[in-house]
């Protein structure tokens, strides 16, 4: 799956804004009609994709880059000053043109002043402390744990999850520790980019 982000160098969106959006997005999509039901036009292609091992790329966008990318299918996310989309996945040898000229190194933004989190119900995501990654690759990792939890939670509170928007937080002010114990889901990376294969990058629940 491939995730740009809108990354404008005179108001670029902050870290921790664009990894929650990047959560969002992707689940959003997955739970979309067009990916949800089985006959979606999106139904086949998620289908294929999760039958294997699940990859994401994040890649920015700036000036007419972006409506250029927002043309393919896919869903928007706007959050918090961030504007994130997750395409339709498909075979990495068969980006489009309009994605594959995208850069996917680089993206690292300042971070914000985080701001409370919401009322449940939302998705709470941890980034492990000790792991250094670029906002492209946390996002990736953000969007993996929401993934994660959305197929592997309790139905029932995913089920309120998604219908109050998959909204989702980053759990800033929580020792990793006690993270580690609330979680109902962990992302061990694959080791593709930036960190060794099994590493622990992110960790999801769901609070109540």
């Amino acid at each position: 799956m491939q995730i740009v982000v809108r990354a404008e160098k005179a108001d670029p969106p902050n870290h921790g804004a664009v990894c929650e959006a990047a959560a969002m997005a992707v689940v959003r999509l997955l739970t979309d009609p067009r990916a949800a039901e089985p006959e979606g036009e999106w139904a086949d292609a998620v289908h294929e994709w999760e039958s294997r091992r699940i990859r994401k790329v994040t890649r920015r966008a700036r000036g007419v880059r972006w409506p250029e990318a927002e043309k393919l299918p896919g869903l928007t996310v706007v959050h918090a000053g961030a504007e994130v989309r997750a395409f339709v996945p498909g075979p990495m040898a068969d980006v489009a043109p309009e994605l594959a000229r995208l850069q996917v190194a680089g993206l690292d933004l300042e971070d914000g002043e985080p701001g409370p989190p919401p009322e449940p119900p939302y998705a709470a995501i941890a980034l492990n402390p000790d792991v250094t990654m670029t906002t492209g690759k946390a996002a990736a990792q953000c969007g993996h744990a929401a993934q994660l939890l959305l197929r592997q939670g309790r139905r029932r509170d995913v089920a309120a999850w998604i219908a109050g928007g998959a909204r989702v937080a980053l759990a800033r002010d929580v020792p990793w520790r006690d993270c580690v114990k609330r979680a109902a889901v962990a992302v061990r990376d694959g080791g593709f980019t930036e960190v060794p294969p099994g590493t622990m990058t992110a960790i999801a629940w769901l609070p109540r």
